[in-house]
């Protein structure tokens, strides 16, 4: 099987990091596509918990390469950090992890300028990461950018400093009114990681095309979650690079064609990080005992999700949008305790019932979960392998989500290390 694409089917944080740790074990490759260090997986196995931010989760398999891919914009300080640890604990990333040499990087002026940005807005605030993300990838598409690829030429990397950095120092300082950035410091600094990064900054795209032509398994990674795309998610609180399967192939430099597996992560319940309209969130202490027991803290920001029940209105939306073969339910083992359990499967909208997802986010925060109540299954799951042993209830849920969804339930987590899985055929 040439290529696989892991989505997010909601807001993000549904547990991918988990899937694509147990899925890379078949794979040659894994190749993260979107995004930067404003996602976060964290991956436990038998090397102990990881909070992943930009390297890929196969990189736990001595037998997989991963691969930070083209759509990625990457902060160098938080990728050394983050190799760094991973060497002191013991896992090994030479010849093993590689970066394309057309990622662009995030840049001391990107992070200011979105922090000055957020402070500007106040209230209106997006509710960003403040890590620089979203400004990156806006110069990639207005030229500005610098990539990593530029780095191998020091001589003509000053100068496309000099260039861009005079323009960032004007906004900085007269719209802003904050000091300027010193093109030296920026300079020495950003040469010292070009120095420590060098060895991994590769073509690789002719690395994965390789791979696919001798028929390796390709796991193509993505970042935060459909309902944050641009164009598809509750745009302006989304984030700057599309999570969808539809960049997958863009974001890491292969055809379409090549991807044949297409797997959306859903949680058993939802949750939302930052602003932004989320019909079916719980401000009660429902809300709050599913915050404490799943412990839905960001991985980026530390900042405590907002928790709701399972919007079916939105999960048919992404699997329409993004074409999904195969779904993923994780958490499940966060609603044992639950004596009743409700899913969204209609909008009230100004008194009218409708069962879309509207693309305004005014018109989306008008609308009313119209919610179906399930019995709960009140023990636990987090030791059970098989779906047959699952509780009745929690198959009836199940069975539920997969009909609403029009997807069939491919895993089932039951905990958040790889033995607490379900599996149901063949993923791959």
């Amino acid at each position: 099987m040439p290529a696989m694409v892991v989505v997010g089917a909601h807001w993000g944080d549904e547990g991918k990091g988990k899937v694509v740790d147990m899925l890379a074990r078949d794979a040659r490759m894994v190749v993260r596509y979107s995004g930067g260090n404003n996602a976060g997986h964290t991956v436990i196995n038998s090397f102990g918990e990881f909070k992943l931010h930009l390297i890929p989760s196969g990189i736990f398999y001595p037998e997989t390469t991963s691969i930070l891919g083209n759509g990625m914009v990457i902060n160098p300080a938080t990728l050394i950090n983050e190799m760094d640890d991973l060497a002191r604990r013991g896992i090994n990333i030479k010849n093993r992890l590689f970066i394309s040499d057309r990622a662009h990087l995030v840049m001391p002026y990107h992070t200011l300028l979105e922090g000055l940005e957020e402070e500007y807005l106040g209230g209106a605030a997006i509710g960003t990461t403040r890590n620089g993300i979203g400004p990156a990838f806006a110069d990639k598409i207005a030229r500005l950018g610098i990539r990593t690829g530029d780095l191998l030429d020091k001589k003509a990397f000053l100068e496309r400093l000099r260039l861009v950095l005079a323009l960032k120092n004007a906004i900085i300082t007269k719209v802003y009114d904050a000091r300027p950035l010193s093109l030296h410091e920026i300079y020495d600094q950003y040469c010292r990681y070009a120095d420590r990064l060098l060895p991994f900054i590769r073509d690789t795209v002719s690395m994965l095309l390789d791979a696919l032509q001798k028929g390796d398994n390709i796991l193509l990674e993505g970042a935060q979650g459909t309902l944050l795309d641009p164009d598809f998610g509750t745009y302006p609180y989304v984030t700057s690079s599309s999570p969808m399967a539809g960049n997958a192939a863009l974001g890491a430099g292969i055809s379409p064609s090549r991807i044949t597996a297409n797997i959306g992560v859903f949680k058993a319940y939802c949750t939302r990080v930052g602003a932004g309209p989320f019909p079916t969130e719980l401000k009660d202490q429902t809300g709050e005992a599913i915050r404490e027991r799943a412990h839905e803290y960001g991985t980026t920001t530390g900042r405590a999700r907002r928790c709701g029940w399972f919007d079916a209105v939105a999960a048919r939306f992404t699997t329409r949008l993004n074409g999904f073969n195969g779904a993923v339910v994780t958490r499940l083992d966060v609603l044992d305790v639950l004596p009743t359990l409700k899913i969204c499967t209609g909008y009230r909208l100004n008194g009218k019932m409708i069962d879309y997802f509207p693309g305004s986010v005014d018109i989306l925060s008008k609308c009313e979960p119209v919610y179906e109540e399930l019995p709960g299954w009140q023990t636990s799951t987090r030791d059970i392998r098989s779906y047959a042993r699952l509780p009745a209830n929690a198959r009836k849920y199940l069975s539920r989500l997969e009909k609403l969804i029009g997807c069939k339930i491919k895993i089932i987590s039951v905990g958040p290390s790889r033995e607490q899985t379900i599996m149901r055929g063949n993923v791959w």
